[in-house]
């Protein structure tokens, strides 16, 4: 029994591996599809992530959602929110990439739970805990280090961690699975993005013809992009804590950087890393607060039991589900439920899935 639950969090930590991983690594898909714009790959996602996952839907027969969906007015009107403020995300995200904005689009994720947690306090009126004020301050610091060191506001960024937090406030309110969060959302995009893509191509715009067969199949594996790692999120979310997804969800925005600096060769000149490092800072405080926080939560629980002598004792990682994960930016503000803490699976306030680039 207890081999069989170690092989379930080993196949987890894979799957969350690749989910951070890919989304880490996307920069390097969205520059082969030059030379379309980026409304026109935006366009082409929406469209062809639908396909895809329809059919995924269609294999595995999960469909009953659907019609609750539909008779839920209200539920229906915060979907048709979420997929337009991801929209905006995705658009802003590729045409950041496509535009030698790497760097910048990557800091939108390192500073996105530290926007979650101040919206969380503007908006829902929560309590934070000194470190965390810490955190929230430091993270304005870099902000206005990183103003004086581009020479005006880092946008790219603040759009791009605003846009998926409220994605990730949305989808809280939601509570719909990954896939079938993706499917709602981009049966609600699908109609304006093919109805721009026909525009596109009364005008000889388009480039899906155009540009040769290996040029169109990229555009169409644009779904197969956006919904691969969404489902290896799902399978990491129902096998490890959350707090494990909460700190892999650093590796995309890591890897983003990497890719930033060593590959394509942008600018990082002393103000930058100053910023950055302010960024770092706030991020490592969130971390090592929610740290001590799910530990005591979890020795407060362990001494409960051992004091009324009931119960199993709390397993490890039990308490991290449910404490903060918010502070190190897990699914307190997903996605995942973006599907998931994830994109796909669990609650949709965490680490976002489909909120990912």
């Amino acid at each position: 029994m207890a081999g069989s639950s170690r092989n379930e969090q080993r196949i987890g930590l894979l799957n969350g591996f690749a989910a951070y991983g890919m989304w880490g690594l996307v920069p390097l898909f969205w520059p082969l599809l030059k030379p379309a714009g980026a409304g026109e790959i935006l366009a082409h996602r929406m469209v062809w992530s639908l396909a895809f996952v329809a059919v995924a839907l269609l294999v595995v027969r999960r469909w009953a959602w659907a019609g609750e969906l539909l008779r839920q007015p209200r539920k229906l009107a915060l979907i048709t929110v979420a997929a337009a403020v991801i929209t905006v995300n995705w658009g802003v995200y590729i045409w950041a990439v496509n535009s030698g904005h790497v760097v910048e689009a990557s800091l939108g994720y390192f500073i996105n739970p530290l926007v979650t947690i101040a919206m969380g306090v503007l908006l829902l009126k929560e309590r934070l805990r000194p470190v965390q004020w810490a955190a929230v301050g430091t993270g304005f610091a870099a902000v206005l280090v990183l103003t004086v060191g581009y020479g005006r506001p880092p946008w790219i960024s603040l759009c791009l961690a605003f846009s998926f937090a409220t994605y990730g406030l949305v989808k809280k309110k939601v509570n719909l699975g990954g896939v079938e969060s993706l499917a709602a959302e981009t049966a609600i995009q699908f109609l304006p993005a093919l109805g721009f893509l026909l525009w596109q191509g009364t005008r000889g715009d388009s480039t899906f013809t155009t540009e040769g067969v290996g040029h169109g199949a990229l555009l169409a594996a644009t779904g197969v992009v956006t919904a691969i790692p969404l489902v290896c999120f799902g399978a990491a979310a129902i096998r490890v804590p959350l707090s494990t997804l909460g700190l892999l969800q650093y590796l995309a925005p890591v890897f983003q950087f990497l890719l930033g600096v060593l590959y394509f060769g942008e600018a990082m000149p002393p103000e930058r890393w100053a910023g950055f490092a302010l960024v770092w800072l706030a991020l490592s405080l969130l971390t090592w607060d929610a740290l001590r926080t799910a530990h005591r939560s979890a020795r407060a629980l362990r001494a409960q039991l051992d004091r009324t002598g009931g119960g199993v004792p709390a397993r490890k990682g039990d308490a991290a589900r449910d404490s903060d994960i918010v502070a190190s930016g897990g699914p307190a503000p997903d996605t995942v439920t973006p599907g998931a803490v994830a994109p796909e699976a669990v609650t949709p306030d965490a680490v976002s899935p489909t909120g990912k680039p």
